[in-house]
């Protein structure tokens, strides 16, 4: 950075009146501060970096009011850095504003092989900081090891289960993985045992199931770890707390359990039932139905967090969780970006993968097509649906996917009683499932079970189908 430009930066911040999550402003006019490490940790342990900024001050003013000593403020920040492991190799930059002397260190963000970038005299566990929006936090126990088993190779989806046995999986998903091995690697079908395919493909250890091979051919893996599952609701508002008119919290809550191919349909499914539905007219004049959000995408969604969670010992206790909110929906896993890759990169090269045996198994069990193709299919999807493009965000060794709907959130029909009134005005010609869900504005099961159902038993409202009332193309009309 050049004077000029650190001149310029540092009137945008006083106009602005903010630090950002790569500025951090010390005051230094009385004196140096009393510590810098917590800050030359945090960004050097994100891929921006930062800038400390010497001679301004934070809120409320964000003043420019100059360095106490030029040339000692600089040999304190180097002093400062070469505490630092590994060290931190700032760039120093001077300039004056208005007859004022301000110093800027820029700090490089370290590749996270060389992370976490923590304090010497603190170590590892206290001297270890994160940034988040313009503050330094103390990383967590699992924030730091999640660079280090990075750094390291560690592979927690081998990790042996020894309480586990062979006897409780699928022999039949067992057998269909080893027949698909056999046909992908030629080499294993000729030299290799069926057992010894299981050993080297990473479903056994020592004769052990791993963590990857009972999630995927366990019959019940969650006999082990209780919190390898998902959870999944549905608000009935836009953020979490929110009720519905009844004072319901969750409309839909949930939690599922199975090997990963039995939590993914089950998950889909979840989804599927607690959509709601908006009726188009294309071009042609025809009327087509279109779901809340488009199932594919959602599938790969729900799929990525289950192939790419951390299964290490600290988050083993944190389930994925599915959101369905009235605007949006939202797949968190724990486990942040995996080594090097960036969300930039996320669905356009190549990236890195955490649990490489696990995705390898569900591949050959035809779970998933391809490593690469979930975001883009995600993308493409929503673009065919005409909706926002889904949004990624990796927060506190958390990664998140949000899906945005297109569905107009209704306007309360005045007197919540006022609205079995308006359904029997809009059934005056039948209408389907979907089309009712869409007006209430409800779940599927309150307007069907709280609205619906009653007009039906007070004679108000009727099946266009009463023999077969779960038939697809049953519609409600008012009677008349």
């Amino acid at each position: 950075m050049q004077s000029e430009e650190l001149k310029r930066l540092a009137e945008d911040i006083h106009r602005q009146r903010s630090e950002r999550q790569t500025i951090e402003l010390k005051a230094a006019h009385d004196g140096f501060p009393s510590k810098i490490y917590d800050t030359l940790s945090s960004f050097s342990n994100q891929d921006d970096g930062g800038i400390l900024i010497f001679g301004m001050t934070d809120r409320p003013h964000y003043e420019i009011v100059g360095v106490y000593d030029a040339e000692d403020v600089q040999r304190r920040i180097m002093e400062a850095c070469a505490q630092m492991e590994p060290r931190v190799r700032a760039l120093i930059t001077l300039c004056e504003i208005d007859g004022r002397m301000i110093v800027a260190a820029e700090v490089p963000g370290l590749a996270p092989a060389m992370r976490p970038v923590f304090y010497r005299g603190a170590g590892r566990l206290k001297g270890s900081y994160i940034r988040i929006g313009d503050a330094d936090e103390r990383m967590t126990e699992y924030e730091i090891y999640s660079y280090e088993a990075f750094r390291q190779r560690i592979r927690d989806e081998l990790r042996p289960v020894e309480a586990a046995d062979l006897q409780f999986f699928n022999e039949d998903r067992m057998h269909a993985y080893i027949r698909a091995a056999k046909k992908a690697r030629k080499n294993l079908a000729e030299n290799v045992s069926d057992r010894d395919i299981l050993a080297l493909m990473g479903v056994t250890t020592e004769g052990k199931p791993t963590i990857a091979g009972l999630l995927t051919f366990s019959r019940y893996p969650q006999t082990y770890f209780p919190q390898l599952s998902i959870t999944a609701v549905v608000i009935p508002g836009t953020e979490m707390g929110d009720t519905d008119d009844d004072g319901t919290r969750f409309i839909d809550n949930i939690r599922l359990t199975g090997a990963i191919p039995e939590m993914l349909e089950d998950a889909v499914d979840f989804v599927r039932r607690n959509s709601r539905t908006s009726t188009v007219i294309d071009e042609e004049g025809q009327r087509r139905d279109h779901p809340e959000y488009p199932l594919k995408a959602m599938r790969e969604a729900i799929l990525n967090a289950l192939i790419h969670r951390d299964y290490s010992i600290y988050t083993e206790n944190t389930p994925i969780a599915i959101e369905m909110y009235r605007d949006r929906m939202v797949v968190r896993n724990p486990g942040g970006l995996y080594g090097n890759n960036v969300l930039s990169s996320l669905g356009k090269t190549h990236i890195e993968t955490r649990n490489p045996a696990l995705t390898n198994m569900l591949e050959l069990l035809s779970v998933t097509e391809n490593r690469y193709s979930g975001i883009p299919t995600m993308r493409r999807e929503c673009a065919r649906y005409h909706l926002p493009a889904p949004e990624f965000l990796v927060q506190r060794g958390e990664f998140e996917v949000t899906f945005r709907n297109n569905i107009a959130i209704a306007e309360p029909v005045g007197n919540p009683s006022d609205l079995p009134a308006a359904v029997l005005a809009f059934c005056s010609v039948p209408r389907s499932r979907n089309e009712l869900i869409t007006f209430t504005g409800k779940s599927q099961y309150y307007t069907m079970s709280a609205i619906i159902q009653p007009l039906i038993d007070a004679g108000l409202l009727r099946r266009t189908i009463p023999e077969k009332p779960r038939s697809p193309k049953q519609r409600f009309v008012r009677a008349t």
